[in-house]
């Protein structure tokens, strides 16, 4: 985990007065990481220390028991840490993550107390990422984290999922009219419809706000769908409404919260979630001029999030459908009308 070297008075005040996040029990090879950054833990690892107050994503990935560079789904969780607080944490063999258990009471006043002892096993933050990753979060607030986070804490790259009928036993296959399994396939469109319908577990989908499928209002006429699908104003209007009536720039930390997820916890249904709302606010031409503060702090973010983006999303726009292009075109054109 080393970084720049840090002049000793200002390493020494960042010790005491930051925050550290002591993680017990991280096997050997694991992958491990604190907001923008990650590494590889080696034996001696135990959390990391001279951490800015303020709202963090600590994620990891198991290594393989035999050894080697393969590691495990991303799980992560955000946090949010106050000036000179100490957050014990311990690994859970049995998910293979950090485990968000509460401590015993009096852990984390004892290991505040012995911190200097600690230190020579406690990784410094990586100051030299904290401009980016203070820029990628600028409006994710500890109220908005809790709001977005899944009841369970924990973020998953891949959701656990079940099925949404029963479908192991042959008898529940016959209940339900569906063939049995070592019955031939006469088509991929059968195959496919045999497949259980699955749901993700309770408590462990993000909780983004849920985005209007139909983006008009109900009896509409042909000229005002039309109207309604070239620019989503209206759509947007029943997102704020629905969730952010109160304050409208907090629908920025939703966007902020969604790329952080797909861009470090590789979770797709973010990027699909932040693909959304993003077109959604590109493509409301009405309501710039309504909500200015947002939109003028829309192209801040975005100038942020666009930089961390891989090159490839702008290649070959001709045989492929390249959202962000059409996406940000649109905004462009709106803003200048």
């Amino acid at each position: 985990m080393a970084g720049p070297r840090l002049e000793p008075e200002l390493a020494r005040q960042l010790f005491f007065e930051g925050a550290a996040v002591v993680v017990l029990g991280v096997p050997e090879g694991t992958e491990f990481g604190i907001d923008y950054s990650t590494w590889a833990v080696g034996p001696r690892f135990r959390g990391v220390k001279m951490i800015p107050p303020g709202v963090h994503f600590l994620h990891c990935s198991a290594g393989r028991a035999g050894g080697g560079r393969e590691t495990g789904p991303r799980t992560g969780f955000f946090l949010s840490l106050q000036r000179r607080e100490v957050r014990v944490l311990r690994w859970d063999a049995a998910s293979e993550a950090v485990g968000l258990a509460p401590r015993a009471t009096g852990e984390a006043e004892a290991f505040r107390e012995n911190l200097q002892e600690m230190d020579q096993f406690l990784g410094p933050y990586p100051y030299e990422t904290l401009k980016k990753w203070v820029s990628l979060t600028s409006f994710i607030s500890e109220a908005a984290m809790k709001k977005l986070q899944p009841e369970s804490g924990q973020i998953c790259a891949f959701s656990e999922v079940l099925p949404v009928v029963a479908g192991r036993l042959t008898r529940d296959r016959a209940e339900q009219r569906l063939p049995p399994f070592g019955a031939a396939c006469q088509s991929y469109a059968e195959g496919m419809a045999r497949l259980p319908q699955m749901k993700p577990k309770a408590g462990t989908e993000i909780r983004f706000t849920e985005l209007p499928k139909q983006m008009y209002p109900d009896g509409a006429t042909p000229e005002e769908i039309t109207r309604h699908s070239m620019d989503l104003s209206y759509a947007l209007e029943k997102v704020i409404d629905q969730q952010y009536a109160s304050q409208p720039l907090d629908l920025l930390a939703e966007l902020q919260f969604a790329f952080i997820c797909f861009l470090i916890g590789n979770v797709y249904d973010a990027f699909e979630h932040w693909k959304r709302l993003l077109n959604i606010l590109c493509r409301s031409e009405d309501a710039i001029g309504k909500y200015q503060d947002l939109y003028i702090n829309l192209i801040s973010v975005l100038y942020h999030q666009l930089s961390e983006i891989p090159a490839d999303f702008f290649v070959d726009i001709v045989s492929q459908d390249n959202f962000l292009t059409s996406t940000l075109q649109s905004l462009i054109c709106s803003s200048c009308a």
